[in-house]
């Protein structure tokens, strides 16, 4: 990966990102070296110090160590927290969050069809509670950021597709980055517990096509509403 003579964030979000597809293409685990300073320095075409600098900050993050004479290790990290760490850096960038949200719509719209054939009881009881404990959260002046999620996820489980599931979880992690920001607005609120609703009534219903037309209304509301709101 090339990211050029810059500085700053950009010289850690290039490094951030070539650690994360070092890690999914070498499929590396807790315990595993990292390339060299010399190494990240080659590729991403940066200065020692600045890779050294950024090894650092994974280093006080937990993500990796470093054992001297020895090279840089992966840590034991918890599984999602290089999504959340990678998020930080990815999400400011205006191009990857817009296609982040494309994505997205691609795989719900096919989630919530499936969901309408095999969903059973258990998930839609999920769906239903998240609803009702969003609605408890806002009537506490919190943001239901969590709630949101565990709606959207008990559909992607109810797809009863496993690969999908897989793909839609670093996806829907990096999407609660932009989500803890914009679910504020007491109108956006309304709307987004209006719009949960009617979805559940679609998979209750068995209507995928109905379901797939509100989820699309749904996700293209929060898509307009991050580009308004200045997020893209």
């Amino acid at each position: 990966m090339l990211i050029g003579p810059s500085t700053g964030d950009k010289v850690y979000h290039g490094i951030l990102l070539e650690l994360n597809r070092i890690v999914e293409e070498d499929n590396l685990r807790p315990g595993d070296k990292l390339p060299s300073e010399r190494e990240l320095s080659e590729r991403l075409k940066v200065g020692r110090s600045s890779v050294r600098e950024a090894l650092r900050a994974l280093e006080l993050l937990g993500l990796i160590t470093t054992r001297r004479g020895e090279g840089t290790f992966i840590e034991h990290y918890r599984h999602n927290k290089l999504f959340d760490i990678l998020g930080y850096y990815l999400l400011r960038d205006r191009k990857a969050t817009k296609d982040l949200s494309e994505m997205r719509m691609i795989l719900e719209l096919d989630a919530v069809r499936l969901a309408c054939t095999r969903a059973n009881d258990k998930y839609i009881q999920i769906m239903e509670q998240s609803i009702l404990d969003a609605e408890d959260k806002i009537r506490s002046g919190l943001s239901p950021v969590e709630e949101d999620f565990e709606f959207h996820r008990a559909i992607a489980r109810a797809s009863r597709n496993s690969v999908l599931q897989r793909i839609w979880i670093p996806i829907i992690e990096y999407s609660k980055t932009i989500r803890e920001n914009s679910l504020t607005n007491e109108v956006t609120l309304e709307l987004m517990i209006e719009q949960h609703r009617g979805i559940l009534e679609s998979i209750r219903n068995r209507n995928p096509e109905q379901a797939e037309e509100r989820m699309r209304e749904h996700l293209t509301h929060k898509l307009v509403h991050d580009i308004s709101d200045g997020r893209f």
